[in-house]
């Protein structure tokens, strides 16, 4: 489904919205099965926390991420010329998943404008339990980008975290297998470990409008390759996404 107006309304004002669902059964016990398979082949001692671009080699994920019912999300946020940008699969294990810090995306992306969203697909259900991801309502109004500090061996997911004082009543999104939210890049939001006997495995969606600007010199602490991205036009006159190599 794609967001009311009540929940785009509540995405620009609060920079958040839990949609609702947007996959079937059948849908969800495919997808849960190619990601359990992208799992299984992940080289020994590799955490599942943190599985960039996984679309480039897996078809059914691609067109599904490819399919009118997220493309018609993505164009409610960014209008009608949008390709799909990155996406992580974020799996967190049973009783010993790690944690989100917290943290904005802004600094991970280098475009301009800042012309992209996330939406969050759960492909189980997250809640409070299992380590669903918490934001700070209204943080992306102003549109700052906040001093992050980078720690490679806190044993988390990500390598850029801010300080927890820049944090202040968080909400929790939990959402319902299939469900979905959307949330703003400069939005602060983050999640707990997953301590619970249940996966919490979600699917971080971002799309992107076309006549934005990339910097593939861009040297990111996360280790993405940014010279290697890989934009897949998904609705509307392409622009600069043609200057991109794509599928």
């Amino acid at each position: 489904m794609p967001l009311t107006n009540r929940q785009l309304e509540q995405y620009r004002s609060e920079g958040y919205a839990a949609g609702g669902r947007i996959l079937d059964d059948r849908q969800l016990e495919r997808l849960r099965a190619e990601i359990d398979t992208m799992i299984s082949e992940l080289p020994p001692g590799q955490r599942p926390e943190n599985m960039p671009s996984l679309h480039y080699r897996n078809r059914y994920l691609l067109e599904l991420l490819l399919s009118d019912p997220l493309v018609d999300v993505a164009e409610q946020i960014l209008g009608p010329d949008v390709s799909l940008f990155t996406v992580y699969i974020i799996s967190k294990r049973p009783e010993d998943g790690l944690a989100v810090d917290w943290h904005q995306d802004v600094p991970f992306f280098p475009i301009d404008p800042m012309a992209t969203f996330t939406l969050w697909l759960a492909v189980d259900d997250s809640d409070r339990e299992n380590g669903c991801m918490c934001v700070v309502p209204g943080s992306h109004r102003e549109r700052v980008v906040y001093r992050h500090r980078v720690n490679l061996d806190g044993g988390t997911t990500l390598p850029l975290l801010l300080r927890e004082e820049d944090v202040a009543n968080p909400a929790h999104v939990e959402l319902r297998a299939g469900e979905y939210s959307v949330h703003d890049p400069f939005i602060l939001h983050g999640s707990s470990p997953n301590t619970s006997a249940r996966r919490r495995c979600g699917i971080t969606i971002k799309y992107i409008a076309n006549d934005v600007s990339i910097d593939r010199t861009f040297v990111s602490p996360s280790g993405f390759d940014w010279n290697n991205l890989r934009l897949f036009p998904a609705r509307g006159n392409a622009g600069r996404a043609n200057q991109f190599p794509g599928a």
